[in-house]
């Protein structure tokens, strides 16, 4: 088989505070194929954004990190910032959550593309500039020839963010980690940055992680989804494998939040009740017992392993004493008022 554009294997991402040391991200594999779309999600707190940061190298020094991160084969955990400086951007391209703290407010869209572009490519100003034009045009800037003057406060939040996806895309990198890139954009705007990731991808032919809590944006674009809570995969499989055979219940749970179009108007959210657990010190058990309906005695005493989901299609695995059991369950009930007891049979 081909050497994946991105492979972590074992990462783990301590964070040394006064009150003791948080285990951000504990243990997490993962790999990402050329041209594949791996989409990541969990609550807030599970590791994901700490997860892309780690891969990038541009966690605060304070961090522990360890494990592997392999770049087309190339280990580079733990390289030099001038070699990591010069992966960024050519190799791996980060789009940010936030499009405001990414843009310098005192330089025009133009000049912060062909930044990026002539940081990393002998090309003259005029050449740089070309192509910040053909970049816009691209990610669906109408006007690129005008608008690739406007300053950001100029553009809107949508505009803003596919600005920044063409920043990403501007050197043909391999891999592009996108951090919750629809976060506070409506709907329309949220497809039209879509639209633009997916001309990214075809532009540049790389491998996609794209994090977000958006189930929606996960279920309509990725080809694999890897559920993360408390800093480690508890589910990863196709994304017809975590959606129509979720095995773990705090899948079921992000998916029964979901508004349903056959549902009665009158029905409520399901809601996953309690809060993630604190990720500072030691613990037993699966940190998602205290917040499960199904949880016994085993899941309090011992943390399952992330282990194969039979009958698997493809590599779909999760991390539940139950897996098999609550994948043939009545999904929807499980997180219902009334809790259903006999889903793990």
């Amino acid at each position: 088989m081909a050497e994946p554009a991105l492979r972590i294997e074992g990462l783990e991402v301590d964070f040394p505070t006064r009150e003791g040391v948080v285990h951000a991200v504990r243990g997490l594999d993962l790999s990402l194929a050329a041209g594949e779309v791996l989409g990541i999600v969990g609550e807030s707190g599970s590791g994901k954004s700490v997860t892309a940061l780690a891969t990038m190298g541009l966690l605060p020094k304070s961090a522990r990190v360890r494990g592997s991160i392999r770049f087309r084969g190339q280990e580079i955990l733990g390289k030099k910032e001038k070699e990591l400086t010069h992966l960024r951007g050519t190799g791996i391209a980060m789009i940010f959550q936030d499009p405001m703290t990414s843009l310098n407010p005192v330089y025009t869209i133009g000049w912060q593309i062909a930044e990026a572009i002539r940081a990393h490519q002998d090309v003259s100003k005029d050449e740089a500039r070309e192509r910040a034009v053909e970049l816009l045009a691209e990610v669906g800037i109408p006007n690129p020839a005008e608008r690739v003057d406007n300053y950001p406060h100029e553009f809107s939040g949508g505009m803003r963010q596919r600005a920044v996806i063409a920043i990403g895309m501007a050197n043909d990198p391999a891999v592009i980690l996108a951090d919750e890139p629809t976060t506070a954009l409506d709907v329309t705007v949220q497809a039209q940055v879509l639209d633009s990731l997916k001309a990214a991808l075809r532009e540049t032919g790389a491998g996609l992680v794209l994090i977000t809590h958006d189930l929606g944006v996960i279920a309509g674009l990725a080809d694999r989804v890897l559920v993360m809570y408390a800093g480690r995969a508890v589910e990863v499989g196709t994304a017809e494998d975590v959606f129509y055979r979720p095995s773990m219940p705090y899948t079921l749970g992000l998916l029964a939040s979901l508004p349903r179009l056959d549902s009665h108007g009158t029905d409520r959210l399901r809601q996953i009740p309690g809060a993630p657990p604190s990720m500072l010190g030691e613990r037993s058990g699966c940190p998602f017992a205290p917040r499960c309906p199904l949880a016994t005695d085993t899941c309090r005493e011992r943390e399952p392993d992330l282990a194969a989901v039979p009958p698997a299609s493809g590599d779909h695995r999760a991390a539940c004493h139950y897996a098999e059991s609550v994948g043939r369950g009545d999904h929807g009930l499980v997180f219902s008022d009334g809790v259903v007891d006999n889903v793990i049979a």
